[in-house]
């Protein structure tokens, strides 16, 4: 990105500085990282999270970009492969990561308002176009972002093929350590030879109805769909705590995720024409590192990479209008079940194998069986934690540059304020933005939610 000033119709940031930043300390040498087959699965699509922060209230906690810098440089030292490049290999086709220690970049920008009149709800008007794109060469950027009241932003767009959610939490936690003069907590490991095939690979034949092996042609063309508003959601912790409460109530345990899912799962009806679709679909991300069969020394908890699956589970218009919350929160854990298990996803790893080479995707996440939403639980990723040593974040989430997508997306964090309230990023259609916006848990995000 040149750095040029980007008028938009409510605030202008202009770029005033761009930094290579390399990685320092022992490093190995340069060699080619293979992504593993579940990295192949999750494409090419950018993440993007973002977390503001006021204006440092103590002299001894200021912003200094130096600081940054410095802590980044050490913490790509652990993370090397977030320094590198992602190239394609001239025989397979498929996309690897060339370790050489090409460097990532931190973006400075300057805008002309305040943070408490940034529009934090309609994400479409005031991120879109201001972000830091990641390219090939360069498959992690940093942007900072300083508002004229003190305040400043901080986003973090990286390549899906470098890691997944929980990858990318570690990675921000251990640079937020390193830059306090913290002992990291997390060993990084970039062992993705780790989730190879079995021999012969073999899988349930319900695989070839769930993925797909695509181009990122495909992908990128994919047919057009209404999915694109981008939001920004609060909700109340005591919103949460009742749902769970109406998800139990017949003395089955649910946890908050799948009462919320069962809520908004309800909710869909009210948004997809039922004289085209006959059953409503709702999808979950799973992460399989806790699934995936290892030993002692080399466990995957600390793995740097992608570990993720996709279950979708179907219910009828009849099913989730006369259905309590209980009954729709049994259908979401039956749902999940399904995936949380060491077979699943040794099952997935070979049914990719076996569709090599090329990416892969779920066939409704390229928008071919019609509207469904996709919830993702990011209870665990650093929120609050995340003080480069100038305070902690007022809040931190996750969007999307994406400009076209198959399906709908919620993910959900817990909010800065450590209260159990949540943000919920979303891109959704039109018609299910009407709904939400008309609903009394969903309040649209704004400074007021915020500790500034």
């Amino acid at each position: 990105m040149e750095l040029a000033a980007q008028v938009h119709a409510k605030f202008e940031v202009n770029f005033t500085a761009k930094t290579l930043v390399k990685a320092t300390g022992p490093l190995p040498e340069p060699h080619i990282l293979p992504l593993s087959n579940l990295d192949l699965l999750s494409g090419r699509f950018p993440v993007t999270y973002f977390y503001f922060y006021r204006h440092p209230q103590h002299e001894n906690s200021t912003f200094n970009i130096d600081t940054l810098t410095l802590s980044l440089a050490k913490t790509l030292g652990y993370y090397y492969p977030f320094a590198g490049r992602i190239t394609q290999n001239p025989i397979s086709s498929e996309p690897e990561i060339i370790c050489d220690n090409t460097g990532a970049f931190i973006l400075e920008a300057n805008t002309n308002i305040p943070l408490k009149n940034l529009d934090l709800y309609n994400l479409n008007e005031s991120l879109q176009g201001k972000l830091a794109s990641v390219t090939p060469d360069f498959p992690m950027q940093v942007q900072v972002t300083h508002f004229i009241c003190g305040g400043i932003s901080i986003s973090f767009t990286f390549d899906h093929a470098l890691g997944d959610a929980t990858a990318f939490g570690k990675f921000l936690l251990s640079w937020s350590e390193m830059a306090q003069q913290r002992s990291l907590s997390c060993t990084p490991n970039h062992q993705r030879s780790y989730l190879h095939a079995r021999f012969p690979p073999s899988y349930h034949p319900s695989f070839d109805r769930t993925f797909v092996k695509c181009s990122m042609e495909e992908i990128i063309n994919m047919p057009p769909t209404n999915i694109f508003l981008k939001r920004l959601y609060y909700i109340d912790a005591s919103c949460i705590r009742r749902l769970q409460e109406l998800a139990c109530i017949n003395g089955k345990k649910r946890t908050k995720i799948e009462a919320f899912s069962a809520y908004v799962w309800k909710l869909m009806v009210n948004a997809i024409d039922d004289k085209k679709q006959e059953k409503c679909k709702m999808g979950w991300l799973v992460d399989g590192r806790s699934r995936i069969p290892g030993d002692h020394q080399n466990s995957m908890s600390n793995y740097i990479g992608n570990v993720l699956s996709l279950v979708f589970g179907e219910a009828s218009f009849t099913e989730l209008k006369e259905g309590s919350i209980s009954d729709i929160a049994n259908k979401v854990h039956d749902s999940i079940k399904e995936v949380t298990n060491e077979a699943h996803f040794l099952d997935l790893i070979d049914w990719i194998e076996c569709h090599r080479p090329g990416l892969m995707l779920s066939r409704v996440v390229l928008g071919r069986e019609g509207p469904a939403l996709v919830v993702s639980s990011g209870g665990r990723f650093p929120v609050a934690e995340l003080d480069f040593g100038f305070g902690s974040p007022v809040l931190g989430t996750v969007c999307s540059s994406i400009e076209r997508i198959g399906v709908g997306y919620m993910n959900q964090r817990l909010s800065a304020r450590s209260d159990g309230s949540w943000i919920v990023s979303a891109i959704l259609w039109p018609q299910l933005v009407a709904v939400l916006e008309s609903d009394s848990i969903f309040q649209p995000m704004s400074a007021a939610h915020l500790q500034l």
